[in-house]
């Protein structure tokens, strides 16, 4: 059966406050690096599954991602996706 890599990019909705993002660039701009206008913090997943075709693979994926992997009130996810 063929195995599949995938990455899942999970990020905050533009519309949510990220605090964390916020904190992360007030300490850029202490350490002395300018120029950062926007910081936006999220979460990358990388798996590997087996499935019997891309199409399938990529349906599992998904559920994952709109089940597990990401809220889906407050986030949106991307998939990348590639045989192995």
């Amino acid at each position: 059966m063929p195995r599949y890599q995938a990455r899942v990019l999970v990020n905050l909705r533009s519309s949510v406050l990220d605090p964390a993002g916020e904190a992360t660039r007030s300490a850029a701009f202490r350490l002395g690096v300018d120029g950062v206008s926007k910081l936006r913090i999220g979460k990358s997943v990388e798996l590997e599954l087996e499935a019997p075709d891309e199409d399938e693979a990529r349906r599992r994926l998904e559920l994952l991602s709109d089940r597990l992997l990401a809220n889906p009130v407050i986030e949106n996810w991307t998939l990348e996706l590639q045989q192995s």
